[in-house]
């Protein structure tokens, strides 16, 4: 539908949808601090389950509508990529916020937790992609444990959660995950939950647009698939999780601001399964090429070096954030290098 577009009209379509899913993602993250609050489900849990799945949504309309038109690398890049982008947000957050090191302020069991499983997560499919070619009705074997494996996560992110078995030490530092005045008062979590639901609506709506202006991008001038998704439109429906995180930073819901990232990447994970269901040419893993792993592994390597900062709580480091803030965003700019100026 786009690809009559003169390049001036797409380029500003995708703007605009851009812009509606970023403008979508402010409001929905001050209705998930007020679930998290009416619902007593906890900063941690509703950033990873709530809103991580919500800002996700773009992403996943993206990788589909590839993978359903055969585009492989485009569908795998576009996935793994945001992981990487999402992951360099907290370490863009870090320096937004002004008290120290985020990692250190927004200690939480829950989302230690949820990064070990998206450590997992991300270990799979490159086990799936190193292993041998099995499909079975075009889905690999590997899909269906991601799933089951994502189902019981949240299961026991919850238990985590209602049941600790561990607290982090507390600090002057340590901020608590206690309710806020919402401004919502007197309002139905019905209500808000169905506003919630209109808002992730026009960001899958947006995201359906922005993966059709990727693939004409693609066709028009030739561009690698895996350059296209892993930073154009990975980083442009990622955008939600970077307003969602300084949103949250800004409200001091400091849980949700690191457990909307982490849960958003353990999400985004599951983009290769909704992928492999849709593309039709047998496992997408094998289908996919080297540029993705590439960024699969630097989305790992970038989680890794989170967990880290998460467990070590580092109060400050240098020019004023976490030493996991520096090491993201360098192994972040090395990977973009790579992909830009290495494989040119």
């Amino acid at each position: 539908m786009l690809a009559g577009l003169s390049t001036s009209w797409l380029i500003v379509v995708s703007l605009g949808a851009a812009s509606v899913v970023v403008l979508s993602s402010i409001r929905a993250t001050v209705l998930a601090d007020v679930i998290a609050d009416r619902t007593r489900m906890g900063e941690a849990v509703a950033g990873a389950v709530v809103l991580g799945a919500a800002t996700s949504l773009a992403g996943i309309v993206v990788s589909v509508s590839a993978a359903w038109q055969g585009d492989a690398s485009y569908a795998v890049s576009n996935a793994v990529g945001g992981i990487a982008a999402q992951t360099l947000f907290l370490a863009l957050a870090d320096l937004y916020y002004r008290g120290p090191n985020l990692e250190h302020a927004a200690a939480e069991p829950a989302n230690l937790f949820q990064t070990v499983l998206l450590i997992g997560f991300l270990s799979l499919p490159i086990a799936a992609m190193a292993g041998p070619d099995m499909a079975f009705s075009g889905v690999h074997p590997a899909s269906v444990v991601m799933v089951i494996a994502y189902i019981a996560g949240i299961g026991l992110t919850t238990t985590m959660r209602d049941q600790p078995m561990w607290r982090p030490v507390k600090t002057t530092a340590t901020r608590e995950d206690a309710p806020d005045n919402d401004g919502e008062a007197g309002k139905p979590v019905r209500w808000i939950a169905l506003r919630f639901a209109g808002l992730v609506a026009l960001m899958g709506l947006s995201g359906w647009v922005i993966s059709e202006a990727g693939t004409v991008f693609i066709t028009r001038f030739g561009l690698s698939s895996s350059l296209v998704g892993a930073l154009g439109t990975a980083v442009v429906t990622s955008l939600p999780e970077l307003v969602t995180t300084l949103t949250a930073v800004r409200r001091g819901a400091l849980q949700l601001a690191v457990g909307g990232i982490i849960g958003g990447n353990t999400f985004d994970t599951l983009f290769l399964v909704f992928a492999d269901l849709a593309y039709r040419d047998g496992s997408i893993y094998h289908a996919a090429g080297a540029n993705d792993l590439f960024w699969m592994a630097t989305g790992l390597l970038m989680t890794v070096i989170l967990l880290a900062g998460l467990i070590l709580r580092q109060r400050e480091g240098p020019a004023r954030i976490g030493g996991e803030s520096v090491l993201m965003i360098l192994v972040y700019a090395t990977a973009v290098s790579v992909e830009i100026w290495a494989r040119g």
